[in-house]
């Protein structure tokens, strides 16, 4: 079978995004595909008058084959398939993954081009199915466990760690709590180095080498001190499951949804924050207090993301939805999950 995989993480990587492109690389390894990544370009003012939000990319040269799998980071992402000329012509079966898919208004005309799409949440089937006339199934997000697990049980002299987005007043009490001469403990917040570009998949394996030295990783939902006016989801994003398995504590506030009850779904995988940043930050000290406590936690955290959520579970259920062969190299892959597990139990 001749398969593609089209997805935005070589020609323009972002470190919010790895996680994905992470996915879209496995793809490509098993099924041992033609990779293509399309660069954006800046549209005209009057094509964006006609279609705002519309992301034009460079031409692709494909051959074509009998499958073209599109992992996209949002919805506007199925537009990618425009970059191949004729895709429709050339590839007998188009099929995508679609992360953020809550953003509706995000999902482009050529949606409906593909044959069959997932999306992430149960609550967004029914949207670009009905709009698009298309099949749509739903499929959570995962991480490379197999490949980010700890193989070293280290020291954890990181105390507190933040990366991505943190709600301010958290950020500035936490700041003023921990970064003081008086206070031993760490709080290490924004540790990526660039946030676009090409050093960015380098980085990553710094951000996974932070995360094990770390003791507590903090995680907040997208409506804790929302900021701007990007769409918001309740949705288990990378931060969640990269800090739990790295074998972090995770504190915070979780999101309130089914995904998270389906996804987070074993004793203690997070430990809820007040409202109050000042409580919270002592919550945090106390936390701390029971380090050793918590060892075991740490790893039934590493031990349920290699049994639930690593990316290859989530591609073996994507090639049962859409029909297609499950490769050799996943299933040995699967089987090297499982004995791992038992490494943390």
């Amino acid at each position: 079978m001749k398969t593609s995989v089209l997805y935005a993480g070589l020609a323009s990587p972002y470190a919010g995004w790895v996680a994905i492109d992470e996915m879209a690389e496995l793809f490509a390894k098993y099924f041992k595909a033609e990779i293509l990544s399309p660069k954006p370009v800046q549209g005209s003012w009057l094509g964006h008058l006609i279609r705002p939000g519309q992301v034009g990319f460079e031409p692709l040269h494909s051959t074509g084959g009998d499958v073209l799998i599109v992992v996209g980071r949002s919805p506007g992402d199925l537009g990618m398939v425009n970059a191949i000329p004729d895709c429709r012509k050339i590839f007998k079966k188009i099929y995508g993954f679609v992360t953020d898919s809550y953003f509706q208004p995000g999902f482009v005309k050529e949606t409906a081009l593909f044959d069959a799409i997932t999306v992430t949440a149960h609550e967004d089937v029914d949207y670009p199915k009905a709009r698009f006339g298309i099949p749509v199934h739903q499929l959570y997000q995962g991480a490379d466990c197999l490949t980010w697990v700890p193989r070293i049980w280290r020291n954890r002299e990181i105390e507190i760690m933040s990366f991505g987005r943190t709600p301010t007043s958290y950020h500035a009490c936490f700041s003023q709590c921990f970064h003081s001469a008086s206070s031993p403990n760490l709080y290490l917040h924004s540790p990526l180095g660039n946030i676009s570009g090409d050093s960015v998949h380098l980085e990553r394996g710094m951000l996974f080498k932070l995360l094990h030295r770390t003791r507590i990783s903090l995680a907040f939902n997208l409506y804790v001190e929302p900021q701007g006016d990007r769409p918001r989801s309740m949705m288990v994003t990378s931060r969640w499951l990269e800090s739990l398995l790295s074998g972090c504590i995770v504190a915070g506030r979780r999101p309130v949804s089914r995904m998270s009850d389906d996804m987070l779904c074993w004793p203690d995988a997070t430990i809820e924050l007040s409202d109050d940043p000042q409580f919270a930050a002592d919550e945090l000290v106390e936390l701390l207090s029971q380090n050793d406590s918590l060892e075991k936690q740490r790893r039934i955290n590493i031990f349920q993301m290699l049994s639930l959520h690593d990316w290859r579970y989530r591609i073996e259920a994507f090639c049962q939805l859409m029909d297609l062969p499950i490769p050799e190299a996943l299933h040995n892959e699967v089987a090297h999950l499982q004995e791992l597990k038992s490494l943390f139990v």
